[in-house]
């Protein structure tokens, strides 16, 4: 199994970011936290700062098999924004590889073309965002190697459904179990 690689902005939702690192990674995923600005502290936008593994201008991803960005404002602007990004997106879905985006960052994936034909939720509001897209509104949609979720109340179920694309649904049961869910 390759590396699950999380984008970090500024502005990033904290809910979205740590429950989709923590629950992968307890699901025994190796998480690579990406921070997509200048350096690697990042300031979510409820103001906690957290330390990313590496920087997007130091990694090659050749190893990605999942690219997931979480929400928040400005994050996802500032991941909309980032060239290096997009190019990351567009290659890897080209390739077939596992893409996950909630909350706002759905629209990251909309304006590159890549939910074309797609089933996607998103925050309400963002669903202008999602080019070509079936807006569901439903709290987590899958549609073949793309997963989106609606928001920070989603986070987990979001999560969640991540670990069961990637590693099946016995996973998930095991990790409900462990963290009081069931």
């Amino acid at each position: 199994m390759g590396t699950a690689y999380v984008f970090f902005a500024d502005g990033f939702e904290e809910m979205e970011a740590f429950a989709s690192v923590d629950i992968l990674r307890r699901a025994g995923l190796n998480v690579t936290m990406v921070s997509v600005t200048s350096g690697e502290i990042v300031t979510g936008a409820h103001h906690i700062p957290v330390l990313c593994d590496k920087n997007i201008e130091n990694c090659d991803f050749f190893d990605a098999e999942l690219l997931l960005l979480p929400g928040g404002l400005p994050g996802a602007t500032t991941l909309a924004e980032c060239e290096a990004l997009g190019k990351l997106l567009e290659r890897a879905a080209g390739e077939g590889k596992n893409i996950a985006a909630i909350c706002a960052a759905p629209m990251v994936l909309g304006k590159l073309g890549l939910l074309k034909g797609k089933k996607a939720t998103c925050y309400p509001g963002f669903e202008k965002y999602l080019e070509g897209a079936e807006y569901t509104a439903a709290m987590v949609e899958k549609d073949g190697n793309i997963i989106t979720g609606k928001g920070p109340g989603a986070a987990i179920k979001f999560a969640l459904a991540v670990v069961e694309h990637l590693l099946g649904r016995e996973k998930v049961k095991e990790l409900e179990e462990a963290m009081c869910l069931r």
